[in-house]
């Protein structure tokens, strides 16, 4: 069962849209003449696939989603594709400020940036793949400041 509004999967006998959280109307079904608009999108991603994708090389895929046309409308996609170019810029701003950081100790502390360095590293690859995780089980996990900027953008 689909929603009629954002086209998100829905498990059988939902009254709200995970998604949009407007009511489930009567299910859709794909059409055997090759009209599939109303079943998937044109590329076949299902909003799942799709959001999870947005994260997958951070900025560049946030803005390709952001952009191409069965996605551009749909708001689930939209939010991953916000937080992932804003998780993207906050990643890059965390690498400047620790190559700072690193080219700012003395000689005697950079086995300490280094380590700090690998941890950062560390959390925000994990961040990453638990963000994928996130949607591809059709979940808003939404990050403190950043999942809230992608909310008012979706």
């Amino acid at each position: 069962m689909r929603c009629e509004n954002c086209g998100v999967d829905m498990i059988a006998g939902a009254a709200f849209c995970p998604s949009c959280g407007r009511p489930a109307g009567p299910p859709v079904v794909a059409q055997a003449s090759g009209d599939q608009s109303s079943a998937t999108p044109a590329s076949g991603l299902q909003s799942n696939i799709a959001g999870g994708l947005c994260y997958l090389v951070g900025f560049i895929s946030g803005i390709f989603f952001l952009a191409a046309e069965p996605y551009k409308s749909n708001r689930f996609v939209r939010f991953h594709a916000f937080q992932s170019i804003f998780l993207s810029v906050a990643w890059i701003a965390a690498y400047v400020a620790l190559g700072v950081v690193l080219a700012i100790l003395p000689g005697m502390f950079w086995r300490l940036g280094w380590m700090l360095h690998s941890v950062v590293s560390l959390g925000f690859f994990c961040l990453w793949v638990f963000l994928m995780y996130k949607a591809y089980n059709l979940e808003e996990f939404k990050l403190p400041v950043i999942g809230d900027l992608a909310a008012k953008q979706a």
